[in-house]
């Protein structure tokens, strides 16, 4: 029988969590939760959609500016990796969760010639996720969940999973429908995917899809998903992230041949 403690925490846990992207700045659209398609900048610390940050700017002649510049603040982009770092520590001595997230994935990856530092970069994400970055409480579970710079230990995992579904977090979301569906709580696993389809996952709904078509899902159930799915694509579409999206899958194909 499950506890009264319990039954408060799945309460909060299966809550419709909150929209923690927003919408752009720039477009007033609904921001997409894909990680292709949010770029934070370096020197204002906002977030903007990939179709406002790669679209065209136009001066008061109908002529596109060459120079390229943020499209909130107007500041000229940086032109080298050093550039970029010193920007970015900048919005980290202010306390920007945003900048100290994006650093931690620097340590992490050892990218812009930091050495690959595990436990530097989970310093940062528990940083984050305590001024309330929602993405940072994943990064945590997934180190506990893989043995990442920490001991494997699953319980820690899907306890930072649960923080950051609450907070918005789609892909801790979709991981915790997934370790639900492993552990054969298919009516667990079915909420937490509805959930994570209305924001936007789509691996969501392919899970869904396969629930459904072993009967641990109704068509109902399969039809609501894909209404969601259909309601959050007119939420976040425009014509610019739609080209955004095909030149950088264009250029990532490049590189994946090469």
């Amino acid at each position: 029988m499950m506890s009264l403690s319990n039954i408060v925490q799945d309460e909060k846990l299966f809550q419709r969590p909150p929209d923690t992207l927003g919408d752009c700045p720039i477009c007033m659209l609904r921001m997409p939760t894909s990680d292709k398609s949010c770029i934070s900048m370096p020197c204002c610390g906002y977030n903007i959609c990939s179709g406002c940050f790669f679209a065209p700017v136009y001066d008061d002649k109908g002529m596109e500016v060459a120079e390229k510049k943020c499209p909130f603040c107007n500041t000229l982009d940086p032109t080298s990796d050093e550039d970029v770092l010193e920007r970015i520590k900048k919005r980290v001595s202010a306390n920007d969760v945003f900048a100290i997230y994006n650093l931690g994935l620097y340590h992490s990856n050892g990218d812009y010639g930091f050495p690959q530092n595990q436990a530097k970069a989970l310093e940062l994400w528990h940083r984050a996720a305590e001024l309330g970055n929602a993405e940072a409480y994943c990064k945590i579970g997934y180190s506990h969940e893989f043995g990442e710079g920490v001991e494997v230990d699953k319980k820690k995992a899907v306890y930072y999973y649960e923080l950051a579904a609450m907070g918005g977090d789609v892909t801790a979301r979709y991981f915790l429908g997934c370790i639900e569906e492993d552990a054969g709580n298919m009516d667990r696993s079915l909420k937490h995917h509805m959930i994570a389809v209305r924001d936007g996952c789509i691996d969501s709904l392919d899970r869904i899809k396969g629930l459904y078509s072993r009967r641990d899902a109704t068509k109902d159930d399969y039809a609501t998903a894909l209404n969601s799915y259909q309601e959050y694509l007119g939420e976040t579409k425009s014509k610019h992230r739609d080209l955004a999206w095909m030149a950088t899958s264009f250029i990532e194909g490049l590189v994946i041949r090469d």
